[in-house]
């Protein structure tokens, strides 16, 4: 098994709380995880008909049988179990006692607002980071063959082909969680729909246009893409909004957790496909920003990640802001670094002196300069609460 960052900052915290809940995307490791950290604590699956019937019909009864240290695996199944567990946890009085996870982010983080404030720990666990396959037997030697292959660890470790896997990762995505989360009759359109927003990943998220060529108004096109987000799919990317600069991009911009589906949606099946595709630059944008993600969210690090764009077309790909501390990071697929790389850095910094600057790009080469940081998608940084 390939150790998981998060779970030291899980141990750290899951005697301090009730209740640990793990978010996440289907087969991204959360149940591995949760058995890894407490692999003496009972399981079960609301997924199973049998178990979430119980859970449905005697909730009472089904945490008097399972207490005293449990897993609760896709929680969201049962919304109602959240209020008998809000009971229990407070008459009982134990930490660590429950962990929950569940793969339908929104869904599961309302029930956790309405019920659990309070008595629960939260951590979201994506698939596998760079920096957490870097000790493995699995570290791929090039970012085109990382951001192909993806980050899921059963498709790593198993070594399917991206076909095989996510093949059936999207059908098993429509079938059961599209059917579940929302009443949409034409699946085939939705499909479509995916392979759509692939094609204008690291764009302004254009509702009109997508309705244009689906046939759909803006508001069916906006609910199905907070399915995507609900069930870790895909993700916007806010404009960020600061009092410096009014005349600025207000649209988000549109990425996926996973660089290896969003490939396989586009049809790039190899790295000569890369090479040529007209994505590529996008792609490496999409990596560099979802590796970005993993290290906050592992290290439990409250970042926020937004874009920044003026009207007249000055751009940052990435702010990240961390506390008191605001890094722009401008992301680049090329092999060669140029001084243009820094064109839209430097106008950022002259908005706001205090900016961290630094450089994602292609190559293998880091580099200190004196007015930035030079990464490679290989060692990207880690910003820690003390940083901020």
């Amino acid at each position: 098994m390939i150790p998981r960052e998060l779970a030291a900052k899980i141990s750290e915290l899951i005697d301090k709380f009730p209740i640990v809940a793990i978010t996440g995307p289907r087969q991204s490791g959360k149940t591995t995880l949760s058995k890894m950290l407490k692999p003496d604590y009972k399981y079960v699956n609301l997924e199973n008909l049998s178990d979430r019937e119980f859970a449905k019909t005697d909730p009472t009864g089904f945490l008097e049988t399972y207490k005293n240290g449990v897993i609760i695996d896709e929680i969201q199944n049962v919304p109602s179990l959240f209020s008998y567990l809000q009971v229990v946890t407070d008459e009982r009085n134990t930490n660590g006692e429950y962990i929950i996870t569940g793969s339908q982010n929104f869904l599961m983080m309302e029930q956790i607002a309405q019920s659990l404030a309070g008595r629960v720990t939260i951590f979201s666990l994506l698939p596998l980071s760079y920096n957490e396959l870097k000790n493995s037997t699995y570290l791929p030697k090039t970012w085109e063959s990382y951001a192909l292959s993806g980050s899921y660890p059963r498709k790593i470790i198993q070594d399917i082909s991206a076909s095989d896997y996510y093949d059936n990762y999207i059908k098993t995505y429509i079938e059961r969680d599209v059917r579940l989360l929302k009443n949409i009759n034409n699946l085939d359109l939705f499909q479509k729909f995916i392979k759509l927003i692939a094609g204008r990943v690291g764009q302004l998220f254009n509702q009109t246009s997508l309705g244009n060529e689906l046939d759909l108004d803006n508001k069916t096109i906006n609910s199905w893409f907070s399915l995507l987000e609900t069930s870790f799919i895909a993700f916007r990317l806010q404009p960020y909004h600061s009092s410096f600069n009014k005349r600025i991009v207000k649209t988000s911009k549109i990425y996926f957790y996973d660089t290896g589906l969003l490939a396989y949606l586009l049809g790039i099946r190899n790295e000569n496909d890369l090479e040529n595709h007209f994505a590529k630059g996008s792609i490496f944008e999409n990596l560099a920003i979802s590796e970005l993600k993993k290290n906050a969210l592992n290290g439990a690090i409250n970042s926020k990640f937004f874009f920044w764009r003026d009207h007249s077309q000055n751009e940052v790909d990435v702010i990240m802001e961390t506390g008191m501390r605001l890094d722009a990071i401008e992301i680049k697929s090329g092999k060669t670094i140029r001084q243009d790389f820094f064109k839209g850095l430097d106008f950022f910094k002259s908005l706001n002196s205090k900016t961290n600057l630094s450089l994602i790009y292609g190559g293998s080469e880091s580099q200190e300069r004196t007015n930035y940081t030079v990464n490679t998608i290989y060692n990207l940084p880690v910003i820690k609460e003390s940083d901020s």
